[in-house]
């Protein structure tokens, strides 16, 4: 008789852990050529709530790390990216790259980690200012990270498209919760595998799988959420992200993938600027200046 092969059902991470998704659904994975190669979980509106919640318990603790020390974290991804290259290869091939093309994705993506790590402790002094002002005033504008950032990565590049999404706004200092693309699910879990074993803090990323259909627009409308990241040439999607979006007024970021494109203004983008005022002297009860 025939073999039935056991296929494994792929987890989604929240809050550090490998929770099983709360609505107990999944889809069948199947390959490029029909043949099923996994159960993905199929996430709900709670699973999303979670996610959001353990984001935001992480987000303070990540936002006041030096940046030096989140630029090492950063840099451990890489690492451990680079001691499973083989995984991660594997896992492109099996959404359907050529074993070359998966060689480069998995390259480029630790190469892109390596980049963003190399500017967590330096574009604060890039965007940074001190503003001239016709008073007896310092003026300074600081980037300060937003908060909870929910993300919906490009479609056509499982693993580099992935990473080029969320690792620009963890640079800056913020936590997100990123739905990993539907068809392409697998390396997205992978990451998640790799980020639990590194020195990331539990609920900094937070992985998701399931449907946009089901989950775009609770994500973009929690009102917990500072920002979404969105990617793709869906216009009515985005519009629909705007739509929810607005209700507390979140910031809504589109970008069309490009998989060259790096740059320190990806950080920026996930940022806000404080401005703060400080006299220049001030006159103590004497007459003094101090």
């Amino acid at each position: 008789m025939e073999r039935i092969e056991v296929l494994k059902t792929y987890k989604i991470y929240i809050g550090g852990k490998f929770p099983r998704t709360e609505s107990g659904r999944y889809y069948p994975l199947q390959d490029k050529s029909g043949k099923l190669i996994a159960n993905i979980c199929l996430c709900s509106r709670k699973d999303v709530r979670d996610a959001v919640s353990a984001a935001r318990k992480a987000f303070e603790g990540w936002s006041e790390r030096a940046a030096f020390n989140r630029s090492q974290i950063l840099y451990r991804i890489a690492e451990m990216m680079e001691s499973r290259k083989a995984l991660l290869t594997e896992e492109c091939v099996r959404s359907g790259m050529t074993a070359k093309v998966a060689q480069q994705e998995v390259f480029n993506a630790i190469d892109r980690v390596i980049y963003y790590a190399g500017w967590a402790d330096k574009y604060m002094q890039i965007f940074s200012s001190v503003n001239p002002v016709s008073s007896p005033h310092f003026n300074f504008s600081v980037p300060e990270p937003m908060g909870v950032i929910t993300v919906i990565p490009p479609s056509d590049s499982p693993l580099l498209g992935f990473v080029s999404a969320i690792i620009p706004a963890i640079t800056g200092g913020n936590t997100v919760v990123v739905l990993a693309e539907e068809k392409y699910p697998l390396t997205a879990v992978a990451m998640s595998e790799i980020i639990n074993d590194s020195d990331v803090p539990g609920g900094v990323v937070n992985i998701l799988t399931g449907t946009k259909k089901e989950l775009i627009s609770h994500m973009a409308s929690h009102m917990d959420v500072n920002a979404i990241i969105h990617f793709g040439k869906d216009e009515a999607e985005l519009a629909k992200v705007k739509e929810v979006s607005v209700q507390n007024l979140k910031r809504v970021l589109h970008y069309e993938y490009k998989a060259e494109a790096e740059n320190p203004y990806f950080i920026q983008d996930t940022q806000e600027v404080k401005t703060t005022w400080h006299p220049i002297e001030v006159i103590g009860p004497s007459g003094s200046g101090y």
